[in-house]
């Protein structure tokens, strides 16, 4: 079956700590204004906004599923329970109001495939499955964008992945070369033709709930397979994206940036989704080129970096003395030290699960090992990390086990300290790259596994804090 990632996606467009403006005080720095850099800060907002996203193999469409259009659905709904709702609607409110649902998307909206025409002006059909992903992506965000100052925001994403990888095909690019015949050793499972295809997807729309009675609430929900012959009625932001080729949407207002802003979320994991899965308490991904400048959508030089770390107790390091090639070539401490990855004595080996090179970079110190070349658009670039006294010191898990099952945590991340110290390939003599993260994940990919797994994990209360934008005096 493969692997199939989950995530609560936060696209371009994220959320902050549960406070709108805060007092912080980072790096030693002066006292410093921050803000949320959502729209939904903490997600507290009692409108729904969420999305879903679908992608194959290499985060490409291919084909969409049998009558269930561009794998792109959205559910954005308001609650109104204004004095003039009369009786439209379904939940009483305490003071004796009527409130109602007011949907800003509906069925014709989410099963436009690849050809159709938008009911609106500004946005291009395309016959290309790929293409038509995106600006559906984009139109939905339309229907649901909130407009607020100093940037718009559109929905929560929510991201599935199909982890199979057809070789017969040349579905996917390698490095974002197009190939005419796909040769490699790695081993991805797929079970033929078809394997890399898009879910069927069931959409509850949101409707009218309440507390006792009274307080009333929006709830719906998502959800499907990848197996085509399922019967489902008997189932249970503006930018590049991080490891995409296209302009997508999200809940950020503020795209954060190292070195700093910080992550609060709320992860209560029921189950892990078995020993191969490298579940993420938190998955960064940007894009910038190998000689540092930011990426621009050719897939030939653009380089999709990600930050993930894995708090699956079951992980191990490969990362170790005697298997340098799993290795960052040196490691950042606390205070700075620059330490290289052959300083046995002084290398936190069980920090790193592992790190991978970029497959067109140039100038690649030995030893080193490429990162999968097909499971992106364009070359990848990976660093993932352990629970470790070394990032303990940036809020992040100290110890194995740490937030795993059983143990529900309120976690408050220096997300931007932490990716500030990792190591990122550059060119030599090139300009530093600005570490800006275009999506901040939760949750798992499950990795080749000889048998079914399931995971299942609530987040709540996400936030991303970035410093506030201090105004010039005219």
């Amino acid at each position: 079956m493969g692997f199939s990632c989950w995530f609560l996606v936060l696209g371009l467009l994220q959320q902050f700590f549960g406070l709108n403006c805060a007092q912080l005080l980072m790096h030693g720095e002066s006292t410093t204004n921050y803000v949320s850099a959502i729209g939904d800060p903490g997600m507290e907002n009692p409108n729904v906004r969420v999305a879903l996203e679908a992608w194959n193999f290499c985060n490409e469409v291919g084909f969409e599923a049998p009558n269930m259009g561009s794998p792109r659905w959205a559910d954005c709904a308001d609650l109104d329970c204004s004095s003039n709702t009369g009786h439209l609607g379904d939940g009483l409110v305490n003071d004796g109001r009527q409130c109602r649902v007011l949907h800003q998307v509906n069925d014709s909206d989410n099963s436009l495939r690849a050809g159709d025409k938008f009911p609106i002006m500004g946005f291009e059909s395309y016959t290309d499955p790929d293409l038509f992903a995106k600006e559906k992506e984009l139109y939905l965000g339309s229907l649901c964008e909130v407009p607020e100052s100093p940037n718009p925001w559109q929905f929560w994403m929510i991201m599935v992945k199909n982890g199979n990888f057809d070789k017969n095909t040349t579905l996917c690019p390698e490095n974002g070369q197009k190939v005419s015949k796909i040769v490699t050793d790695r081993n991805f499972p797929c079970f033929g033709e078809g394997c890399m295809n898009q879910p069927l997807v069931y959409h509850k729309y949101s409707i009218l709930d309440s507390f006792d009675g009274q307080k009333v609430y929006l709830t719906g929900e998502f959800y499907g397979t990848y197996d085509l012959d399922a019967n489902l009625s008997e189932d249970a932001t503006d930018g590049f994206n991080g490891g995409y080729h296209y302009n997508g949407r999200g809940i950020m207002k503020k795209l954060p940036e190292s070195p700093n802003f910080l992550v609060r979320l709320t992860l209560d994991i029921k189950l892990g989704g078995g020993p191969n899965s490298q579940f993420y308490l938190l998955d960064i991904g940007s894009c910038w080129k190998n000689n540092g400048e930011p990426c621009d959508g050719d897939v030939l030089t653009d380089v999709t970096r990600y930050s993930e770390m894995i708090i699956n107790p079951a992980t191990t390091s490969w990362c170790r003395a005697d298997n340098l090639v799993f290795c960052p070539p040196y490691h950042i401490s606390p205070t700075g030290k620059m330490i290289y990855r052959n300083e046995t004595a002084q290398f936190p080996y069980s920090a790193y699960h592992l790190y991978c090179s970029p497959g067109n970079a140039k100038y690649l110190e030995e030893p080193y090992d490429i990162c999968d070349p097909y499971s992106n658009p364009q070359s990848q670039e990976l660093v993932q990390i352990l629970p470790h006294p070394e990032w303990a010191v940036h809020g992040y898990p100290e110890k194995q086990g740490d937030g795993w099952i059983g143990d529900s945590r309120t976690w408050e991340l220096d997300v931007g300290a932490l990716s500030s110290r990792l190591y990122f390939y550059q060119d030599p003599g090139t300009k530093p790259a600005r570490r800006i993260w275009s999506s901040l994940n939760v949750g798992t990919e499950i990795y080749v596994s000889p048998t079914g797994e399931t995971a299942e994990w609530t987040v709540s209360d996400f936030d991303v804090v970035v410093p506030e934008v201090m105004k010039t005096k005219p």
